[in-house]
C-alpha cells in the first residue's frame, strides 16, 4: 500500500514539475511575443511576429495577431492616402472655383467701374460674365451631387431603360464637338433594342461623362467609339478612344475624387475632376460597375456593365 501510495506521489509531483515547466515556458514566451509587439507598434514597421514555438495555441494566437497588424498597417496607410487626398482635393476644389469666379469679379469690375460703355460691349462683358457664372454654378452642383451621392440622399428609381436608343442620342448630343475636331467615329450598336436595369437620367449621366471624358484627353488618337455588347446578364457599353491613354499607375485612381491628370488643369482639357467618379457611384447605384483598360495610343476603353432588364428585376 505505501509503495503505490509513493508511486501515486511521485506520478503527481512529476506532473506538478512538468505543468510548472510548461506554465514557466509559456509565460516567457508571452513576454517575448508582447516585447516584440511593442517594438512593432511603436516603429509601426510593417514586421510580423516571428517566433518560434510547439505551443500550437501560441501558434494560432500570432497568426491573428499578424493578421490584425496587416489590417492596422492598411488603415493607417489608406488613412494617410485619405488625407493627401482630401489636401489635394480642396487644393483643387479652391483652383476651379476660383477660376471662374476671378474672371467674373474682373467683369463686374469693368461695368462698375469704367466709364458707361457701348451697349454692344456692355452686353458681350454680360454674356462672358452670365457664362462665368453658370460655370461656377455647375461646378458647385457637381460637388454637391457627389457629396448627396456618396451619403446616400439621392433616390435613384430603378426600371427598364432602353440602352441601344439611350447610346445612339448620347453620341448623337455630341455630334458638333466630335465634327469640329475632325475625329472619326466608331459605332457598334446592334439594331435590336437592349434593355437593362436601370435609372435613364443616372445612365445618360454616365455616357456624357465617359463620351466627355473621351473627346478631353483622346482627341489625338483621331478616333472615339462607342460598342454595346449583350453579355447574357448582363449589358455592356465601351467608350473608348486611342488617345495617349492612361499610363498602369494612374489607372486606380482615375475614379478617386478630384484625381486628374497634370495637363488637365490646362485650359483646354480641363474638367472637374469629378465626372467619372460620379460616372462611377452611379453605376453602383444601379447595380452595375465601371472598369478602365488602357493602353496609351492604342485603345483607351471604359467599360460599364449593367444588369439585363427581366421581369424579376423588374
Amino acid at each position: 500500500m505505501n509503495v503505490l501510495l509513493m508511486t501515486v506521489i511521485v506520478i503527481l509531483t512529476g506532473f506538478l514539475i512538468a505543468r510548472y515547466r510548461s506554465n514557466a515556458r509559456r509565460t516567457s514566451e508571452l513576454r517575448q511575443i508582447r516585447g516584440k509587439l511593442e517594438q512593432i507598434m511603436e516603429r509601426r514597421s510593417g514586421e510580423k511576429l516571428l517566433h518560434l514555438t510547439r505551443d500550437s495555441e501560441l501558434q494560432a494566437l500570432m497568426t491573428d495577431i499578424n493578421q490584425l497588424l496587416d489590417s492596422s498597417l492598411k488603415a493607417s496607410a489608406e488613412h494617410a492616402r485619405s488625407r493627401i487626398a482630401s489636401r489635394k482635393m480642396l487644393a483643387n476644389i479652391s483652383h476651379d472655383l476660383r477660376t471662374p469666379l476671378t474672371v467674373v469679379l474682373g467683369y463686374a469690375e469693368t461695368l462698375h467701374l469704367r466709364p458707361p460703355v457701348e451697349e454692344g460691349e456692355r452686353n458681350e462683358l454680360l454674356a462672358k460674365l452670365f457664362g462665368k457664372t453658370r460655370e461656377a454654378i455647375q461646378l458647385i452642383d457637381t460637388f454637391f451631387d457627389l457629396a448627396k451621392l456618396e451619403s446616400g440622399d439621392i433616390d435613384i428609381p430603378l426600371s427598364r431603360i432602353n440602352v441601344s436608343e439611350s447610346c445612339r442620342q448620347s453620341i448623337l448630343q455630341f455630334h458638333e464637338q466630335i465634327e469640329s475636331r475632325g475625329l472619326a467615329v466608331s459605332l457598334d450598336i446592334p439594331s435590336g433594342a437592349m434593355y437593362a436595369l436601370g435609372n435613364e437620367d443616372a445612365w445618360r449621366r454616365i455616357l456624357d461623362n465617359l463620351i466627355s471624358n473621351a473627346l478631353r484627353y483622346g482627341t489625338d488618337g483621331g478616333t472615339i467609339g462607342l460598342t454595346l455588347k449583350d453579355e447574357g446578364a448582363s449589358i455592356l457599353v465601351e467608350v473608348w478612344d486611342r488617345g495617349k491613354g492612361i499610363e498602369a499607375a494612374h489607372q486606380d485612381l482615375v475614379f478617386e475624387r478630384l484625381y486628374t491628370l497634370d495637363d488637365s488643369r490646362n485650359k483646354k482639357v480641363q474638367g472637374s475632376g469629378l465626372g467619372l467618379t460620379i460616372a462611377r457611384r452611379l453605376a453602383e447605384a444601379m447595380g452595375g460597375s465601371i472598369e478602365l483598360n488602357s493602353k496609351p495610343h492604342e485603345r483607351t476603353v471604359f467599360t460599364v456593365r449593367l444588369r439585363k432588364f427581366n421581369l424579376r428585376n423588374a
